[in-house]
Order: structure tokens, then C-alpha cells, then sequence
């Protein structure tokens, strides 16, 4: 499947066409500020300017670390109309890190967020390429707007390093096709236009706020406010004062908002809000009820990766909705369910997702094998496992590499988890494998509690009997004061400990009542 060339315009061009028409239409808001889509452009356009000036060329990389918030959207945008490949990456980073990205990317300049700027500068120095201090522009910039040529949908608009969990972290390819695909797809999803207000927290140097939010809203015309740092309380506050129309976050800050909500006096007022999407994990069933129980708006699930650019699968506005599905694949995007030899499943049996479409990336920059495994016949091989109903509704149940067998019975994390959530105390939780003798893998819990709220080890393990199977219950569960998170709010599995899991979680057994 191929981009539409008839309607196809770079995001570029796209957003430079909502300058010319609308200058005064509010394109970015951040805090009390904002900045028309005349003043994003103008910033955009001095960007452009002094990358030329320094020798940047058509093709070339340019390392971006800046946090969430309009000096990386002005940034993004000079390095993409200057013609060159924008390599964003987490602020966070160590100095090795990023010196990875860098050499792997073999980039020509490195911009840098001036909260950010000794490590940066030190990778600049070591790799001998000049080095740029970010900050942003302020509204009513009076540059000159930018020549911009209109860039293929085959050309390379950036390079998303993955995660690295299962390995060094690879950069996958987004092409300006894969952009529009995505954004297409979010536009006709969630039924934007130009009088939406998307706001996030996410970070834009991840797919999911770049692509599926400020790509989104500039693709339309809309506005989008961004908050720098994820707080529960400023993200409702943000919500109520700019009176959003499009969140989008990650379970876990549904959570939070959940939580930080029953705190507050006065209680936020987000009646403005019509669409709250959730990515980046599975969206526990019992939030999703609790959320539209107290805000009045569903949260819409959807599944992605970086590699499909943002946009998979998702729940539509105005279909059904399914319990604890992702939804239905996205316009242009085909998913399939298959078995170990790539041969499809029956409805309703899991395996291993598939995704093709306009939206997946060409390959991973400059590493070959790990492009055809990962592309293999054409289609996407996700890593997750999945089933699907017969009117295409997808449920994801856990990754590949996370399926527990415990004395040969699969067990699918997810289903323990959502069991988790449906306890009143339980804020988060994380099912893991750890190491048995006899069993091979045993079953372990990590939950953390909200607050004023607790549940014993032996508490959980009685609720979870009522609720699933007695070879899915976890016999192993440990209480944490919080789970870990990576750098979209997405907790980390990779990150929990199994040995000291095992050493420290509290084994309970079933009561001798049952």
C-alpha cells in the first residue's frame, strides 16, 4: 500500500500552507503563550537560515535533544524545510547515549535544549560537528518566511531511535510518506479540523507525541498545547483553561489524572474534552471505566510503534467500542494475526501482530538483517501478541518476549494486570516471569497502591482467585512505592529486577478456605 499522490503535501509545505492562509490562528500553547502559525513558521524560517549558512545540505542528520515545548516544534520544523533528516532524542540521555546516536546517525550538527547543553556540547566536541544552543523564539518573530521545496513521499524525515530492550537501539526510518499516512489516518480517526485544540505531555521526541499529536494538529490547522513535564493536577488544569477538544497520553497518566482529580478543590471542569487517546501500552479496562465515569469522556485505545509511525490500530470515533480492544486497524493499514511460521491464525487464537501499510518505515538506518527480520515478506513482525475477532476488533495481550510458561500453561500478563486494576488499591501493576526450578517460569506481581489505600499480598491473591484461573494467579508479589517508567510515562518491564522480585516479593499461597 502506497501514499495517495493526489493528495499527498509534505508536512512541511502543509504547515507553511496554514501560515499563508490563517497567520493569526493559534498553532502552539505553552503555559499563558502562544504562537500563531505566522510565528512557528518565521521561527521555523530563521532555523532554516542559519542551517544553511553552517553548510547543511539536503540529506544530511542533525541531532535534536530538546524537551517537550514549542522550541523543539520550531527546531523540528527548520531542520525538516532546510531539506535535512531530524534525529530526535531523549534529553535524558547520557553523554554515552548520545554520542551512540550520534556516530550511528553520522550527523552534521547537534542542537541542543540550553538546559542541556554541557553533555551535547561534549558529543559536538568529540565528533568534531558544530554545535547549536536551543532556545525558543518568542511570538512575533519577523523573519522572513523560508523558501521551501516540496520533498518527496520516498524522502527521509527522520530517524526514531527505538527503545533498545531487546538489543542496541536501532533507527528506524520515517519517510515524509509515513508522516502523512499517520496523520491522514489520525485526522479521519478522531475527526479533526481546524477548530480542534490537541494537547499533550508527551515527548515530542517520540513518535507518539510527534507524529500522532503536532503532526496531527499542524496537518489540520489546529493548535496544540504542551505541557513540559507530566504533572496529573497541571494537565486537568491545562485541559480546563485551554479548553482542549484531543488529549493524548499513556495509561499511566490516566492514572494519575484519576487520582490527582479526587484531590482537587475546585474539581477540574473538562467538558470541552471529546477525544482522550491512549497509546504507548495497553489501557487497563477498569481505567478506562473509571475515567468516563468521572470525566464524562471514553478514553480511545489505540496500538502502535515507532515503526508504524503512531497509528496501527485504534478505536474510532463514533463505532462500538470493545472491551479492552485497541480497535479496528486505521485507513490504509492492514493487521494480521499470525502463527510461528508467519501463516495466519484463526479468529480468536493469538499470535504474533502483523502490520503493513503506507505508515510502516522502510527499515532501520544502515543495519540490513535487522530491517528484513523485522520486514519479513513485506509486513511489519511486531514483537506483540495479539488476537482478533471476526469484524477486525484487535486485542493486544503481551508481548513475545514476555509470554510467561509456567509448567507449560501460557499465561498472558495483561490478563493478570487488568485483574490487578480491578482492585480499589491497586494504582499500578506489572506481571512478570521469574526463574523456578520446577516450573520453569513462576508467575510474579509488582503493584504499587494509591494513596491512603493498601491491600496485603494475601489480599491480592484472594481477589485474583475469583477472578482468573489458579495457574495465572502470581504466587510472587512484591509492593513498591512506584513502578518504573520510561520516558513517555510507559512502564518499564525491562527495568524490574526479576532476582530481586523473586529474593524480596512475598510468596502467598491459596487460603486454606478456598
Amino acid at each position: 500500500m502506497s501514499v495517495d499522490q493526489r493528495e499527498y503535501v509534505d508536512l512541511v509545505r502543509r504547515t507553511w500552507g496554514h501560515a499563508g492562509a490563517h497567520p493569526d490562528a493559534v498553532a502552539v500553547r505553552q503555559g499563558r503563550d502562544e504562537w500563531t502559525y505566522s510565528d512557528v513558521v518565521r521561527a521555523a524560517s530563521r532555523h532554516v537560515r542559519d542551517l544553511r549558512a553552517a553548510g547543511v545540505t539536503a540529506g544530511d542528520r542533525v541531532l535534536l535533544v530538546a524537551p517537550t515545548g514549542v522550541a523543539f516544534v520550531q527546531a523540528y520544523l527548520g531542520i525538516l524545510a532546510a531539506g535535512a533528516v531530524v534525529v530526535p532524542v531523549n534529553p535524558l540521555c547520557t553523554t554515552r547515549e548520545l554520542e551512540h546516536f550520534a556516530r550511528d546517525a553520522d550527523v552534521c550538527m547537534v542542537i541542543a535544549w540550553h538546559d542541556d547543553a554541557t553533555s551535547t556540547c561534549e558529543v559536538a566536541a568529540t565528533l568534531t560537528v558544530p554545535f547549536v544552543e536551543l532556545r525558543e523564539i518568542a511570538p512575533g518573530a519577523r523573519d522572513d518566511v523560508a523558501d521551501v521545496e516540496a520533498r518527496p513521499v520516498e524522502d527521509t524525515a527522520a530517524l526514531l531511535y527505538t527503545s533498545g530492550t531487546t538489543g542496541v537501539p536501532k533507527g528506524a526510518i520515517i519517510t515524509f510518506g509515513n508522516i502523512f499516512a499517520s496523520t491522514s489516518a489520525v485526522r479521519h480517526v478522531f475527526e479533526l479540523s481546524a477548530d480542534d485544540r490537541l494537547g499533550t505531555a508527551l515527548p515530542l521526541f517520540h513518535v507518539y507525541g510527534q507524529v500522532a499529536v503536532l503532526g496531527a494538529a499542524l496537518d489540520v490547522g489546529a493548535s496544540v498545547s504542551l505541557l513540559q513535564r507530566f504533572a496529573a493536577d497541571t494537565m486537568l488544569r491545562m485541559v480546563e483553561v485551554d479548553e482542549l477538544t484531543v488529549l493524548s497520553g499513556v495509561p499511566t497518566m490516566w492514572i494519575e489524572m484519576l487520582e490527582s482529580a479526587r484531590h482537587l478543590d475546585p474539581a477540574p471542569s473538562i467538558t470541552s474534552l471529546r477525544v482522550a487517546s491512549s497509546g504507548g501500552a495497553t489501557l487497563p479496562t477498569e481505567v478506562n471505566r473509571a475515567f468516563a465515569s468521572e470525566f464524562g469522556a471514553t478514553v480511545q485505545s489505540g496500538y502502535a510503534l515507532s515503526e508504524t509511525t503512531a497509528i496501527g490500530a485504534c478505536e474510532h470515533s463514533g463505532r462500538e467500542s470493545r472491551e479492552g480492544s485497541v480497535g479496528q486497524a486505521v485507513s490504509g493499514v492492514e493487521i494480521s494475526v499470525v502463527d510461528d511460521h508467519g501463516d495466519p491464525v484463526p479468529v480468536g487464537t493469538v499470535g504474533e501482530v502483523t502490520i503493513a501499510g503506507a505508515n510502516v518505515t522502510p527499515g532501520y538506518w544502515r543495519r540490513p538483517e535487522a530491517t528484513a527480520e523485522a520486514l519479513a515478506g513485506g509486513r511489519l513482525l511486531t514483537g506483540d501478541l495479539g488476537r482478533m475477532d471476526e469484524d477486525g476488533y484487535l486485542w493486544i495481550v503481551g508481548r513475545k518476549k514476555e509470554l510467561i510458561i509456567r509448567g507449560g500453561y501460557n499465561v498472558y500478563p495483561r490478563e493478570v494486570e487488568d485483574a490487578l486494576y480491578e482492585h480499589p488499591a491497586v494504582l499500578e501493576a506489572a506481571v512478570v516471569g521469574v526463574p523456578d526450578d520446577r516450573l520453569g517460569e513462576e508467575v510474579a506481581a509488582v503493584v504499587s497502591f494509591r494513596s491512603s489505600s493498601s491491600a496485603s499480598p494475601a489480599e491480592l491473591r484472594a481477589w485474583l482467585d475469583e477472578r482468573i484461573a489458579a495457574y495465572k494467579v502470581p504466587r510472587l508479589i512484591q509492593v513498591v512505592p512506584t513502578l518504573p517508567k520510561g520516558a513517555t510515562g510507559k512502564i518499564q518491564k525491562t527495568a524490574i529486577d526479576r532476582d530481586v522480585v523473586r529474593d524480596l516479593g512475598t510468596r502467598v499461597r491459596r487460603s486454606p478456605a478456598q
